[in-house]
């Protein structure tokens, strides 16, 4: 017999773990618990860190010098920057443009050449006109002639006639012709006629394929380009133009705000106004009010008011946004004096009995305690505290402390 020998094969099911290895001592229970502590920490600081790092928003204002005449406004409204005369330039006839000479931005002069038109066809018709009233010229001369010859042909049917060799029916034929000749004539002067008015229609017509400026002015619209058609009235599908560019003259432009009724008795005209734009918040304009439009509009229950600018500025661009202030009787200069500083009352805060405002330097914010004053509207005095030009919070979140970084709401 013949044996044979086998690797020995490992046997899983004997394999365990021992009793005392399964239950973990004190020391990894420790480490375990110590771990999980640890990791909570370090999320709760990164939380805490991260909501410290966020900036908080805020809405700013400026303090504005308390001598400010809008301190003393009536009222308070805003509207737009006009112009009185604004012109859509078009053309009086329907043709194609040949030439453009303007630009957005280009001031022009009463009368001068904006765009040109295709005026072939009118120039044929000038043509044609100064033709015809060369041929009926012509006729007119060969007409004299034949007259002076019929007048003396009638002479001497006269004569003969009253020698008894003519008979009455050639003088009154000598007669007929002389009168004819003088009807022909008179009607070929008023063809005559006809043709130079027909002259001075083609004319107008090459007139009107220049387009001139009405009056002195500034472009600020450009609205047709060569090539297309221009038309007085619109048609041709939205594919013709109705005008060549838009004008406006520079010196008239005012300010157009719309007031509600319920204070537009606070409103006279020569009025002082201080107007101030959008765009140049710190520039403030003196202005009067030129009139008040005697008509309310139903729906927004408002009146329009107009008031022109006392001095008009190259700034002044015709749709700027403007605010206005109608203003009041002056106070006297000692009281304006006591205050420093004129700030929005949305600004101020109260902490302990105390008025405070949050001032934002270089966008930290800085806590600082004022006395305020009269009120003036929305706004209020600061006698002590602030200087005009001080950058101070109007609104944001609640819980702003001193020194904290802050972001600032363009």
């Amino acid at each position: 017999m013949t044996l044979t020998s086998r690797t020995p094969q490992p046997d899983l099911a004997t394999l365990k773990i021992a009793d005392h290895s399964r239950r973990g001592g004190k020391t990894g229970k420790r480490f375990g618990l110590f771990a999980a502590v640890l990791g909570a920490a370090v999320l709760l600081g990164g939380a805490i860190l991260a909501l410290r790092s966020q900036k908080p928003v805020v809405e700013v204002a400026t303090a504005r010098p308390a001598g400010d005449p809008r301190s003393e406004a009536l009222l308070n409204a805003s509207g737009y920057v006009t112009p009185r005369r604004r012109a859509t330039v078009a053309a009086k006839i329907t043709g194609r443009v040949t030439a453009v000479n303007t630009d957005e931005g280009m001031g022009v002069k009463e009368g001068q050449v904006l765009a040109t038109l295709d005026d072939s066809d009118a120039r044929v018709r000038l043509v044609s006109a100064q033709a015809d009233r060369g041929a009926a010229a012509a006729a007119i001369r060969d007409l004299e002639v034949n007259l002076a010859n019929a007048e003396r042909e009638l002479k001497r049917t006269q004569g003969l006639e009253a020698s008894g060799i003519q008979t009455q029916q050639a003088l009154d034929q000598a007669q007929t012709t002389v009168a004819s000749l003088k009807a022909r004539i008179e009607l070929t002067k008023e063809q005559v006629r006809a043709a130079d008015a027909r002259i001075r229609v083609a004319q107008q017509d090459v007139e009107n394929a220049t387009i001139r400026a009405p009056f002195e002015g500034l472009i600020v619209s450009k609205d047709a380009q060569v090539g297309e058609m221009v038309s007085p009235i619109s048609a041709g599908g939205g594919f013709t133009r109705t005008g060549i560019a838009t004008l406006v003259d520079m010196k008239s432009l005012e300010i157009e705000v719309d007031v509600n009724e319920s204070y537009i008795a606070r409103v006279k005209p020569g009025q002082k106004v201080i107007a101030t734009l959008d765009a140049y918040p710190n520039w403030q304009i003196p202005a009067k009010v030129r009139t008040v439009i005697p008509t309310a509009d139903r729906q927004k229950a408002t009146v329009k008011v107009r008031i022109t600018f006392d001095q008009l500025d190259p700034r002044i661009l015709p749709d700027m946004g403007v605010k206005v202030a109608f203003l009041g009787q002056e106070r006297p200069s000692g009281k304006a004096a006591e205050a420093k500083a004129l700030i929005p009352k949305s600004a101020v805060r109260s902490d302990a009995g105390r008025s405070t405002v949050f001032l934002v330097k270089d966008e930290k914010l800085e806590r600082r305690a004022v006395s305020v004053g009269a009120e003036h509207g929305d706004d209020v005095e600061v006698m002590a505290g602030i200087a005009p030009g001080d950058t101070l919070v109007l609104r944001g979140s609640e819980n702003l402390r001193e020194g904290q970084t802050v972001e600032i709401r363009k």
